[in-house]
Formats: C-alpha cells, structure tokens, sequence
C-alpha cells in the first residue's frame, strides 16, 4: 500500500505506515483532540473507501483509560469495534471533549451496506507497537499501528 496522506490542513493530516507485519498511522493536529480525530480517518481510510462513506447516522461515544497514550488505543479500538461489532463506519469523529484519561466524541457515519462501501484491509486490532503522543510547536502527532 502506498503512502497516503489526508489534505485536511497543513497541520491536521493521517498518513499511513507501512511496517513488515503491520500498518500504522502517524495522525497530527492543533490539538489533542484534533490528532486523535485525525487517527480515527486514517483508521478507517485503512478499513474502507473514505469516499463512499456518508454521514447518515450520529453516535455518541465516552472512553476512559490509565493516561492518554491508553486513550489513543481505547478511542481507536471503540471505533474498529463499531465497524466490527455494529457494522458502522465512521465518516466524521469530533471530540467534544478531551482530557489525559477520557474522553466524549460525537461521530457520523452509516451502516456498512455491501456494494455501496468498498472494504480494503481487516484490521483485527489496535496495538500499543511503537505507539506515541508527541507535542511540539503547536502540533500534536500520534503513531499508532494496527494488527492486520
């Protein structure tokens, strides 16, 4: 898989990384909760065709964890587990509201429908390989990688 890159502003972008046995996601934004929502696309853009997905149904999603870098993990392991568990995808995450061990996200997005979504990768996993939380200069990245 070539390296892809969301043009969502010079700051805010998800690219995908390519690794023997896995793939990951480097993910930044403004803030916090900017690169979280930026890592939950690129998790998706791994699962299905962004481009097909629409904006049909609104879920409210809250996860806690142990300290931010757990809350990377949970967050994208809630949205894998609506995709696998109640066949959602996500098109649009906001985050509402973020601290180091919670947080409350508002998502869109539609029911997987056969045909009209065009699944890529199964990803079974979210793993905490090589993962990380870094700020500097106003940006905030995050690494994550995912079993595949």
């Amino acid at each position: 898989m070539a390296d892809q890159m969301s043009t969502a502003s010079p700051i805010e972008y998800f690219r995908v990384l390519e690794h023997p046995s896995d793939l990951g996601i480097e993910a930044s934004g403004s803030t916090l909760a900017a690169a979280f929502e930026q890592a939950a696309l690129g998790l998706i853009s791994v699962i299905a065709e962004a481009e097909s997905i629409g904006e049909c149904e609104q879920r409210m999603v809250e996860v806690e964890a142990q300290d931010s870098e757990s809350l990377l993990v949970r967050w994208l392991s809630e949205i894998l587990y609506l995709y696998d568990g109640e066949d959602f995808l996500l098109k649009k995450p906001r985050i509402e509201a973020i601290e180091r061990t919670r947080l409350i996200a508002r998502l869109w997005g539609e029911r997987y429908t056969p045909g009209k979504h065009r699944l890529k990768l199964d990803v079974k996993a979210v793993t905490y390989h090589q993962l990380s939380i870094k700020s500097t200069n106003g940006t905030t990245t995050v690494r994550v990688f995912f079993d595949i």
